[in-house]
């Protein structure tokens, strides 16, 4: 999971447990989302890359920022 992109669809900030859609095993996926740096905010629409992830279904992100 860490590594992969994916899109805002339950806005992600402090304090907020945010959803996320992630493509896994040919399709997509919902997960829980909270903010790598705490005080980030990620509104819907958004575009985000897994930093870190826990079982079963919890992800921690940043904004996608490309090269």
């Amino acid at each position: 999971m860490i590594g992969k992109r994916g899109r805002v669809t339950g806005r992600v900030g402090p304090g907020l447990v945010g959803e996320v859609m992630i493509a896994v095993r040919g399709g997509a996926e919902a997960f829980y989302a909270y903010p790598a740096d705490e005080d980030s905010v990620i509104e819907i629409g958004q575009q985000i890359l897994v930093v870190d992830f826990e079982e079963p279904r919890t992800v921690y992100v940043q904004r996608w920022r490309p090269l």
